[in-house]
């Protein structure tokens, strides 16, 4: 049989990149033709299926398209059930192998054993990699057998691993009878993964998504704003992030890159070795971390960690609220700045993160699903793992969780990192009229500050949605009860 008549498939799924990309490169060398694909689907997804992810997703798509073409391949897109979609494609091309990086959500590990099984039966070989992180989520355990649940012991048992070694870029893929159209694929647009109304326009000015603006992303990082990623991290108002999370959720860049970036500059003498760089690494180790716990305690999705928490008394969903919240019309200008980002650019700073979902949790009385589940729609970056790790850390039932008397006051947290109220004037400009030492607590002004400021409390701008004091001493007695349980 002819070379050009055994094509090896590779599975584009959350690794769209050429660059350290171990499965395709394994694909790429065995000799054979190559056909690589990506299957869209929502219900398979766990993490993708958000409209912001969506939107991002297409744009990458299109990036990855123009790099394989560059390689002399190109990209097949079929959306539907990816176990018969596989079957479909292996059936048309007679494909005689079938090469994947390794996924970590529930559903993608039953998938992923299920496809192995079947086609290793059927005498294709099927050969699996660890693209997307830095250490296997089983590789990092005590004694070499228990899971982690707190971040400070895993870090530091990481660092006594070696991580997994960074992949020569793909730069040519072998063609596949000039990579004929395969039965059932369709075009980007049929994937219809743009949304029909407008509230993604301002995304293109502050995204690129693909592996370039990865790159992109992580040269500036290094250039500049690593040196002040310690304290600038705090800031809202400034751009001190390294904003690669988004291409960190779509694989168009590998922790492992970002570490052997780090570790270039190092040994060049380009970046010192301080607590700038140990903080922004501790957070690429945070990452790992998720899916560590995500791959040994897979129910966390839907259940807290901790079990004195399945019987928790949340307060029943009240619609009006619930959207209050989510449009950022809380009244509590800190939270409204965060979420109306978030809705503005599919992204909001950490430290906002961790304030509107203290609110939503502990303030309003709301179980954290209904924020996860809000998050993984509306961010760019959305991302099972981490989304799941982070709403179940200020809850307080998830591993190396908050302390459940952590409430996080919005107003002291926005007079701390956003002092001049330079955040909050951006994103809730109805306001911006009020001095600084009332713009995170607008029910403070008098009533004259605030005709100055053109503000009608409660027409204008709202009242707050819930009173922070009583709430707050409310949610410590309903959570102290909850870890004083014997389980």
């Amino acid at each position: 049989m002819s070379a050009t008549s055994q094509p090896t498939l590779f599975w584009f799924r959350r690794d769209l990149r050429l660059q350290d990309n171990p499965a395709l490169r394994w694909a790429a060398t065995q000799g054979n033709p190559v056909y690589c694909i990506y299957i869209h689907s929502d219900s398979a997804d766990e993490c993708c299926s958000g409209g912001a992810s969506k939107w991002w997703l297409h744009h990458s798509l299109q990036a990855l398209e123009i790099s394989l073409q560059a390689a002399g391949s190109r990209l097949h897109l079929f959306t539907g059930d990816p176990e018969q979609t596989i079957e479909q494609i292996v059936t048309d091309t007679g494909a005689t192998a079938i090469a994947w990086n390794r996924r970590y959500e529930p559903g993608s590990i039953k998938l992923d054993k299920k496809l192995k099984a079947h086609y290793t039966d059927l005498g294709l070989e099927v050969h699996s990699a660890p693209g997307n992180l830095s250490h296997e989520p089983w590789q990092v355990q005590r004694e070499g057998k228990y899971p982690y649940r707190v971040f400070t012991a895993y870090w530091r048992a990481s660092l006594k691993h070696p991580g997994l070694p960074v992949t020569p870029a793909v730069k040519k893929i072998p063609a596949s009878v000039r990579n004929r159209k395969i039965k059932g694929e369709c075009t980007l647009g049929k994937l219809d993964l743009l949304p029909d109304l407008p509230w993604a326009a301002q995304f293109p000015d502050q995204w690129k998504p693909g592996e370039k603006g990865a790159a992109s992303n992580l040269r500036a990082l290094l250039k500049s704003r690593i040196s002040n990623y310690d304290t600038g991290r705090d800031l809202p108002a400034a751009s001190g992030t390294s904003r690669l999370s988004p291409h960190l959720a779509f694989g168009e860049i590998s922790p492992r890159q970002i570490n052997a970036a780090v570790a270039a500059k190092l040994k060049n003498k380009t970046l010192a070795a301080d607590e700038n760089i140990e903080t922004f690494l501790k957070e690429i180790g945070w990452r790992e971390f998720a899916y560590h716990l995500l791959y040994h305690f897979p129910q966390t999705v839907a259940e807290p960690l901790d079990v004195r928490f399945r019987k928790f008394p949340w307060k029943k969903i009240r619609p009006d609220t619930l959207e209050r919240w989510q449009q950022g019309n809380t009244g509590i200008p800190l939270v409204d700045a965060g979420m109306r980002q978030l809705w503005q650019t599919g992204w909001m700073h950490n430290r906002v993160r961790m304030v509107v979902g203290s609110l939503l949790i502990k303030n309003i009385g709301y179980h954290w699903k209904h924020g996860a589940n809000w998050f993984l729609d509306t961010l760019v970056d959305a991302d099972l793992a981490s989304n799941t790790m982070g709403w179940q850390w200020v809850a307080g039932s998830g591993a190396d969780a908050a302390p459940y008397f952590r409430v996080f006051n919005p107003v002291r947290q926005g007079e701390r990192f956003d002092p001049e109220g330079r955040y909050v004037r951006q994103w809730v400009p109805e306001i911006a009229g009020l001095p600084d030492k009332h713009i995170h607590s607008p029910w403070t002004a008098s009533p004259t500050e605030l005709e100055q400021a053109a503000i009608i409390p409660g027409t204008t701008y709202p009242h707050p949605i819930v009173d922070l004091k009583a709430t707050r001493v409310e949610a410590l007695d309903r959570f102290a009860k909850i870890k004083a349980a014997v389980v």
